[in-house]
């Protein structure tokens, strides 16, 4: 075999599958050094994508266990926007299919927002049903936060358009009509969950770039509706718009001066 050029082997190297195949024995017997930084870095991204699917599977224990007891069509529920002082709660429940793998899934807040918007694409293609729940800043004062998380999780699940059989939540119980499980700190060890996470703070980011150009004040689409020293100085300054949460003790302390 006639040696293949630096750039033959830089196109070629993508599409070898392991190890044993003749060509990369081939080319890890090149002396080049050229080829042999090729061939290492062929084995980095080889070892990443290995560990990336322990990873996953890893975190589909729960579904597994689920699926193990005769459940098909598990739905992971989380929330967005539990603690910022404007906006609403968002909550997505999002049923994957069995053999689903989506690289990176995880909890949406070990994500950067490129690559949450550009998982939650694949969650949309792939997943068997998403549905969302969004509880507005009105009904939380009205509900207090901890019910209003509830209803827009019940939300959410009654949005799906695939009845599940069995709900994993990430933290909360809830009285649903289904077999369920709450986990703690759910959306880093359960797929489903994560993949919920990602849906929630998706959906909530872009009601709140909305909001920001209702009210330009607050600097919505920066922090989200978290308390920041911006945000707290814009309500200083502004006072509270509609969608701000008069319930929170920030937002109480100001109407009390």
């Amino acid at each position: 075999m006639n040696k293949l050029t630096i750039e033959q082997v830089k196109h070629l190297l993508p599409n070898i599958k392991d190890e044993q195949d003749p060509l990369f024995q081939k080319l890890s017997a090149d002396s080049r050094k050229g080829v042999q930084a090729l061939v290492a870095n062929w084995r980095r991204n080889k070892q990443k994508a290995l560990d990336e699917l322990k990873r996953y599977r890893e975190m589909t224990i729960f579904e597994n266990e689920a699926r193990a007891m005769g459940y098909e069509l598990i739905a992971g529920v989380d929330e967005a926007g539990r603690g910022p002082l404007a906006g609403p709660v968002v909550s997505a429940a999002v049923i994957l299919p069995a053999d689903c793998f989506i690289e990176g899934l995880n909890d949406s807040k070990q994500l950067s927002e490129k690559k949450r918007l550009a998982i939650n694409e694949q969650i949309m293609e792939k997943a068997i049903a998403v549905g969302v729940g969004i509880v507005s800043a009105q009904e939380i004062d009205l509900l207090n936060i901890h019910n209003a998380v509830k209803k827009s999780m019940l939300t959410a699940i009654n949005e799906l358009s695939a009845l599940p059989d069995f709900i994993l939540i990430d933290a909360l119980e809830l009285d649903v009509p289904f077999s369920s499980k709450p986990i703690v700190k759910g959306d880093a060890a359960s797929v489903s969950i994560a993949a919920a996470s990602i849906v929630a703070k998706v959906a909530r980011d872009r009601l709140m770039h909305q909001y920001d150009e209702q009210f330009p004040q607050y600097g919505f689409r920066i922090h989200k509706g978290y308390g920041t020293a911006g945000h707290l100085s814009a309500l200083k300054l502004y006072g509270p718009c509609p969608i701000h949460r008069k319930s929170f003790g920030p937002l109480k302390e100001l109407a009390g001066q």
